[in-house]
């Protein structure tokens, strides 16, 4: 198992699924784990949209803990809706709004920008680093009705590879992982027709668990991945991604 003994790693979202997964697998592998998410009782409550939130957390886990080696982007909301409703050939009232679409690159995208950002100066004082940011397999080839997700998903792409451009000689790496379909809490409760599809679309015939992310995460983590950067590991089982 790849090892982050005494590593200072800070996950947010990570109050459930794979931010809680991720958590709990890096513990056991030697980390110094720092939670961050805006529910309560998840670590420190750290909404990643707030710079000044933001920028309070990382002081304090440099204060506390002397360094942050690891930062996992996890956290992550969804607000799906057609980009035009539209039935039996017929535009029909509604849509994606600019409230939902504002609202997911806001968590998804600007987030990771935000959170980045802030740890990125302390990395750069200790010449090494490790940034993982939750893309999606729908950053890769769309999924119908997401248009915000797919957007903020594919924007990380893009912004991880600038970053590992940027941060790679002052001894950051900087990867993305891109999960298909993974059978958190809040999938598994989606109806059973849906999440037979899942599995018909997905090669290896099952979901993703969030135990498959977290070890890839831990992995590009260690120190077995040093040169590894700007890439993007898809952890998928194969999925094909259909309309």
């Amino acid at each position: 198992m790849f090892r982050l003994d005494g590593k200072v790693a800070v996950i947010t979202g990570a109050a459930r699924g794979i931010g809680a997964e991720t958590a709990r697998v890096f513990r056991e592998a030697g980390a110094i784990v720092v939670t961050w998410d805006v529910a309560e009782g998840a670590g420190a409550r750290v909404d990643v949209t707030d710079p000044v939130a933001v920028a309070k957390a990382v002081a304090d886990s440099v204060t506390t803990h002397g360094r942050i080696d690891v930062l996992v982007n996890n956290a992550g909301i969804l607000r799906d809706a057609q980009l035009v409703k539209v039935k039996d050939g017929e535009v029909q009232g509604g849509g994606m709004s600019e409230a939902d679409f504002d609202a997911v690159i806001s968590v998804n995208l600007r987030g990771v920008f935000v959170c980045t950002q802030a740890v990125a100066p302390t990395m750069i004082r200790q010449r090494s680093g490790r940034i993982l940011n939750a893309s999606s397999v729908v950053g890769l080839y769309g999924n119908f009705g997401q248009t915000n997700y797919v957007a903020s998903k594919a924007a990380i792409i893009g912004m991880t590879k600038v970053w590992a451009r940027e941060l790679g000689p002052r001894g950051i790496t900087v990867n993305a992982v891109a999960p298909g379909f993974i059978g958190t809490e809040m999938v598994r409760q989606m109806p059973e027709k849906i999440l037979a599809t899942m599995v018909e679309r997905t090669p290896v015939r099952r979901l993703g668990e969030p135990k498959d992310v977290a070890y890839a995460y831990l992995f590009l983590a260690s120190d077995e991945a040093s040169f590894i950067n700007g890439a993007v590991l898809s952890v998928d089982g194969g999925v094909v991604v259909g309309t």
